[in-house]
């Protein structure tokens, strides 16, 4: 089932965008520079890594995955076709070594032990796909660096459940910000999102950020008048 009133987007000649995330996060990202998605259309699939894949690679493919897939069961559907179909997926790694999205407080403590007092990289895959179906994408790669942490402080940690489901088993812009030393890349990819990128690949398909900020009545951010949010 899902909630759906039409999108001033459509009448300005602006395509019509839609996430295919139920993540909190990205969506707030999007919202920081304007952009209020026309629909969710959150896409599940297996993310289990392939033989010897490396990082970046699973990052990049499972954000063309989900974008494909929300694409397939949009495409039915009259009043979305064309829309620009938008996905992400972030992965944490030591070296060559992949982590979970944690889900267990066993697992994510494991992952916090690993990056205790040391520096590891995050990846994210960002990949639309656009009006013809051809499939946009680009790999953001952000260093991060820990502190050492205490037994005390990981324990802490993991009673605040901002660990659950978040690829390393911490949220960088929750409570595990107390953690972070320092940062070399881009820090909304770290969170979910990476902003310039995905502005760039929305550009490049006729989505401009700008075309949502101030319009020329100074009456404030012009945004599609209401969200459809499909029900799961």
């Amino acid at each position: 089932m899902e909630t759906a009133v039409a999108s001033d987007a459509s009448e300005s000649n602006v395509p019509l965008l839609v996430l295919a995330s139920a993540s909190p996060r990205r969506l707030s990202l999007l919202e920081q520079i304007g952009l209020v998605p026309d629909r969710l259309e959150p896409a599940y699939v297996d993310e289990s890594p392939q033989r010897l894949e490396l990082p970046r690679n699973l990052a990049l493919r499972l954000a063309k995955m989900k974008a494909v897939t929300a694409q397939r069961r949009l495409a039915v559907e009259d009043n979305y076709r064309g829309a620009l179909v938008l996905a992400a997926d972030t992965v944490v790694a030591v070296g060559r070594r992949i982590l979970p999205k944690a889900e267990t407080k066993a697992q994510a403590q494991r992952c916090l032990e690993l990056l205790s007092g040391r520096a590891h990289r995050v990846y994210t895959g960002v990949a639309v796909v656009d009006q013809k179906e051809r499939v946009h994408s680009k790999i953001v790669e952000t260093r991060v660096r820990f502190k050492r942490l205490s037994r005390a402080e990981i324990a802490a940690y993991l009673t605040t459940m901002e660990w659950d489901g978040k690829a390393g088993g911490y949220a960088i812009q929750g409570n595990a910000g107390a953690f972070v030393v320092q940062v070399v890349g881009s820090y909304s990819a770290v969170v979910g999102l990476p902003l310039f990128e995905t502005s760039q690949l929305l550009a490049g398909r006729g989505l401009h950020v700008t075309q949502t900020w101030v319009d020329t009545s100074g009456s404030g951010p012009t945004v599609p008048a209401m969200l459809a949010v499909a029900d799961i």
